[in-house]
């Protein structure tokens, strides 16, 4: 008859596979998904820094007052695409590795029913070797432990053959995903760094070209103004704090208000590729 101690290994190997997938895609999912959220907890304090920086803008000169407006502007920009990079972590990345969860408890059942069969296997094995040196003689007797044996040899050959085929398949789609998961994570962080490199480089050049000696002129003529009427140039009707609607600080992913949905790329090779320009950045 046939030896269940094959089986054995074959077990072996494919409950390593599964507890392997289990420790490490659940360990990926739990840090992806903090990630996400310090990420986005990084996104609620920037606002709170625009914001402060708006605010600040309209108590100086004319000239600081429209450079920091500026450079506010261009700041909330880089938020716009952070949360687009929240939103794309948790479609592309987070809720792939959740849904590996599911998928590892059907793969524990499989294993566990082919355990049981095996197990049975094993059970009319040993009922037979007990037989044959209990009552050699005893040719019914024999004979029904001998079919009985070859009825779970059977059906143990025939549940390995399923098991092996879905656990071939359970391996060749986990490579697969945790290939595609790490580059939709790397182009999610690589298009945002682009991105933002090019915001924070025009702020860059609006810090740069700020004039101080005008504004320093416009203190002095202020502070030396013999009828104390001078005018100090108010933030005109233009603020653009007035179209951005800032949010306060939050340590939930969804905490600031509903940026607008970006469609999806229907082609793979364009995926993730166009965060849109600067001035079609995602409204907040």
């Amino acid at each position: 008859f046939f030896s269940p101690l094959p089986r054995d290994s074959q077990v072996r190997i494919m409950e390593t596979t599964v507890a392997n997938a289990e420790k490490y895609f659940g360990l990926f999912c739990t840090l992806m998904a903090a990630y996400t959220r310090k990420t986005a907890k990084l996104r609620d304090k920037s606002d709170l820094l625009v914001k402060q920086i708006l605010d600040y803008a309209n108590t100086e000169n004319p000239e600081l007052r429209s450079t920091m407006k500026r450079f506010a502007e261009e700041l909330a920009k880089v938020q716009d695409y952070r949360q687009a990079e929240v939103e794309r972590l948790e479609m592309k990345v987070v809720e792939p590795l959740k849904r590996y969860g599911v998928q590892l408890k059907q793969m524990r059942t499989e294993i566990k029913r082919f355990n049981s069969v095996r197990n049975n296997e094993i059970k009319q094995l040993e009922k037979l070797e007990r037989l044959r040196q209990k009552s050699p003689s005893d040719r019914h007797t024999l004979s029904q432990a001998e079919s009985n044996v070859h009825k779970a040899s059977v059906d143990a050959s025939r549940t390995t053959q399923q098991l092996e085929e879905t656990i071939d398949e359970f391996q060749k789609q986990k490579l697969t995903d945790i290939q595609k998961i790490f580059l939709d994570f790397v182009t999610v962080e690589m298009v945002f760094h682009a991105k933002a490199l090019e915001v924070y480089s025009s702020a860059f050049q609006i810090l740069t070209d700020y004039d101080l000696e005008r504004d320093m002129e416009d203190f002095r003529a202020k502070l030396h103004s013999a009828s104390g009427n001078y005018d100090a140039r108010p933030v005109s009707s233009t603020n653009p704090s007035s179209s951005l609607p800032w949010s306060s600080s939050s340590q939930s992913i969804h905490s600031t208000p509903q940026r607008q949905e970006e469609s999806e790329y229907d082609a793979e090779e364009h995926r993730l590729q166009d965060f849109s320009d600067p001035e079609e950045a995602p409204t907040r």
